[in-house]
């Protein structure tokens, strides 16, 4: 892919935009499920927990997270508005169960402690603020909820061409060092291998990633 080409899907990968944030969204759902449903299976969901997902893409799977249990609640944030429409229409037959909220990518629009579990894959490369979205993230998290972070290490996502373009990547112990330094008060690091097909061609890699169990 050409440069400019690169930089367009890294910017749709960040914010899904229009027609074209569709296909890739689509693309993210079916290359992030495996990185989705360990990140779901780490979350330990029981009977009536309120879920948030920051940064839930096109939402495809948000049925696996409400089967997981009697009587979940689903509540999903993004800062794309394509994205936004696409997981309410996806997700319309499960009316007031899964709900869908558009924000600024920085302030968690909910009150203290609203959820029991949140978790979020592959977004922290595009996190402004990491330190301070983090304290949003314990703010509006339960007492001795579980917050599980899902991410492509760094040595395996700098193999991505489109990676250098607005990516802040992380190994393990930059995340670490990132989490010690919120109010969190422990992790489970959970490390992964997968293989994928690249975004960029038909080629299929070796995807390294972490799954962090954090604790409040």
């Amino acid at each position: 892919m050409e440069q400019e080409e690169l930089k367009k899907l890294a910017q749709n990968l960040a914010r899904p935009e229009g027609e074209t944030g569709i296909e890739v969204g689509e693309m993210m759902h079916r290359t992030n499920i495996g990185m989705t449903m360990e990140s779901i299976c780490a979350l330990l969901i029981e009977d009536h927990e309120h879920i948030l997902e920051i940064g839930h893409g096109n939402a495809a799977h948000v049925e696996h997270i409400l089967d997981k249990a009697q009587d979940v609640r689903y509540t999903g944030i993004d800062i794309s508005a394509t994205m936004h429409d696409e997981a309410r229409s996806k997700n319309a037959k499960f009316g007031d169960q899964a709900q869908f909220i558009l924000y600024d990518g920085n302030r968690l629009p909910f009150d203290d402690k609203t959820f029991d579990k949140i978790c979020t894959v592959n977004t922290v490369y595009f996190w402004k603020q990491p330190a301070a979205f983090l304290k949003e993230i314990y703010r509006v998290l339960k007492k001795h909820g579980t917050f599980v972070l899902t991410y492509g290490q760094r040595h395996s996502m700098e193999q991505l061409p489109f990676t250098e373009y607005d990516f802040t990547l992380y190994s393990n112990d930059e995340m670490e060092e990132l989490i010690s330094g919120s109010p969190f008060k422990r992790m489970k690091i959970s490390e992964k291998e997968e293989q994928v097909s690249s975004k960029t061609n038909q080629k299929t890699i070796t995807r390294t990633y972490t799954v962090l169990t954090i604790k409040k």
